[in-house]
């Protein structure tokens, strides 16, 4: 089956001194989404930013902004998040006590709603909940810093997930963070994913454009 493979740039690999300008440079390298990685140095051992800088940025790129949250819990900062511009929000089952009442208040904000399984995460965490989520990611490093390397075990939980969204028949983005990049990629899309999230492979780069497109057709 052909898919409509999607780049997410991280912009936690970014120059934290010119964001507006980097959100503008992958938008026009051909992105699809910006990936924003909101850590709380307690639920993973870094801190990055909130709202603030997610509300800041949104004026500079007209991408959607794919917020990924790893903190704990998430329930207090999900409307914060919504105001502040973010178009999807993507939460761990560790997150928070209630998975389900989580992603109902998501999607009540008008927000595409997602959720992340670890390296230790099992799939079985996220099918009860299939009716609710419009992403699945799955981590291919353990979260909390980028450049890490990649974790090829995760291949075979991309590939059941792949079986269980098209079971639903609902578009259900399968999407891939961690260690993505040219040399990854083809692998992670032949087991399903539709949806990649580079940081370092993109941004650590000279040439943007040429980095997105080969993290997509990966040769």
């Amino acid at each position: 089956m052909t898919r409509n493979i999607l780049i997410a740039p991280s912009l936690l690999a970014a120059d934290f001194a010119r964001l507006g300008e980097e959100a503008r440079a992958v938008e026009n390298a051909g992105a699809d989404w910006l990936h924003l990685d909101v850590m709380d140095g307690h639920f993973v051992p870094n801190i990055t930013f909130g709202p603030l800088v997610v509300k800041a940025l949104r004026p500079h790129t007209r991408l959607p902004l794919d917020v990924h949250l790893m903190i704990g819990p998430c329930d207090p900062y999900l409307e914060a998040f919504a105001e502040a511009g973010a178009d999807h929000i993507a939460i761990h089952p560790e997150s928070g006590p209630h998975l389900h009442r989580s992603l109902q208040k998501i999607r009540s904000l008008g927000k595409k709603a997602g959720v992340v399984l670890n390296p230790a995460t099992p799939v079985e965490s996220v099918l009860w909940v299939l009716d609710l989520v419009d992403i699945i990611m799955v981590m291919t490093v353990n979260p909390g810093f980028g450049g890490q390397a990649f974790i090829a075990s995760q291949l075979p939980k991309v590939a059941q997930l792949r079986q269980a969204i098209d079971a639903t028949g609902r578009d259900i983005r399968l999407q891939i963070d961690g260690g993505v990049t040219p040399k990854t990629s083809r692998a992670l899309i032949e087991a399903g994913a539709d949806t990649l999230v580079a940081g370092s492979a993109v941004y650590g780069t000279p040439d943007y454009a040429a980095s997105i497109a080969a993290i997509r057709s990966p040769a």
